[in-house]
């Protein structure tokens, strides 16, 4: 049977609870309005996995201390402001079965969260002169940044080679889950090459986190998102690129045709999705995210055994596994 995230996380379960303390303290506000939006942004959190790469990585590396705690929270703030800015520009209306802060109190006051948010990150790592911990995340953010945009210039051709892919999905997905790792063996005094190989470890895990993210597109149970949602959203996955490379010419041409101009009609996305699992795209894919797996699971057999090694190895079978 599957683990459980609860199971997971016993070795950091303690620190878990204090850090939901911490963070929730952190969000306070005077201005009313900004602690409604903040209390509304705690209540609607995830499965905090982000907080749990950085202190079992910590727990890896050394000690956990006030500044894995920090280096958590640093990580949740600049990672929910650009969620909130994610939301205005993709125009979103919901996050998680939620609605969207822009849903609810408009772009302008999203936009404002959204600094603020980012504002209160900065200067905890500044107040406490983590700069360390700052550049880590600051790079994660830039990243994130230009794999967003540079999906975006390229999404009107839909001409992403493979190699085009692994940049986008490195830059927006793989570089939060490395800096979470590498924050959490900066926290703990690790040195630089720990550092180094903690963040390579997470950049593998956050690979293959985002191809499991795209076989949900062409999944038939119950999953976190509608099927198909990517096709009709115009994004290029990896088991739609591995079909294209498959496919002869007038076949690319038909599919580009449906995912360009009648990704919104139901029985034409379902045509693609069945073309996709007949060329062998999901298995092309499944083997791929297993490689980035694999190599995750090598960095981490350099460190020492422990019970946050283990829970850390847990974590990232996980994520390949999760069902949404």
């Amino acid at each position: 049977m599957a683990l459980q995230l609860k199971e997971i996380q016993a070795p950091v379960a303690s620190e878990m609870i204090e850090f939901e303390q911490k963070f929730r303290s952190l969000m306070k506000s005077k201005v009313f309005l900004i602690d409604k939006i903040m209390s509304y942004i705690v209540k609607r959190k995830g499965k905090q996995m982000r907080p749990m790469f950085v202190f079992l990585s910590a727990g890896v590396c050394g000690t956990i201390s006030e500044r894995t705690y920090r280096g958590a929270s640093l990580i949740e703030l600049l990672h929910t402001a650009s969620l909130v800015h994610d939301d205005v520009v993709d125009d979103s209306n919901f996050r998680r079965g939620f609605f969207s802060i822009n849903a609810l109190w408009k772009n302008k006051i999203a936009v404002l969260v959204g600094d603020y948010l980012l504002s209160r990150g900065l200067l905890l790592s500044v107040d406490h002169e983590d700069y360390d911990l700052l550049k880590i995340v600051s790079e994660a953010v830039r990243e994130m940044s230009e794999g967003e945009l540079l999906q975006m210039a390229k999404a009107r051709s839909l001409d992403i080679t493979e190699d085009l892919y692994y940049e986008v999905i490195r830059q927006k997905t793989a570089s939060l889950i490395a800096s979470c790792c590498a924050v959490g063996a900066a926290s703990a005094e690790g040195d630089k090459e720990t550092v180094i190989r903690m963040k390579e470890f997470g950049l593998n895990v956050g690979m293959a986190f985002q191809i499991k993210d795209d076989l949900f597109d062409y999944g038939t149970h119950e999953i976190g998102k509608p099927l198909g949602i990517d096709i009709k959203e115009k994004k290029m996955t990896l088991p739609l690129i591995y079909t294209l490379q498959q496919s002869t010419s007038s076949e690319k041409r038909r599919i580009k045709r449906i995912v360009k101009s009648n990704s919104q009609n139901q029985k034409k996305v379902q045509e693609v999705i069945d073309h996709v699992k007949t060329s062998g795209g999901i298995e092309y894919a499944e083997s791929v995210m297993h490689d980035f797996y694999n190599k995750s699971t090598e960095v981490l057999k350099e460190f020492p055994n422990s019970d946050y090694k283990t829970s850390l190895g847990q974590l990232v079978q996980f994520t390949i596994e999760r069902s949404k």
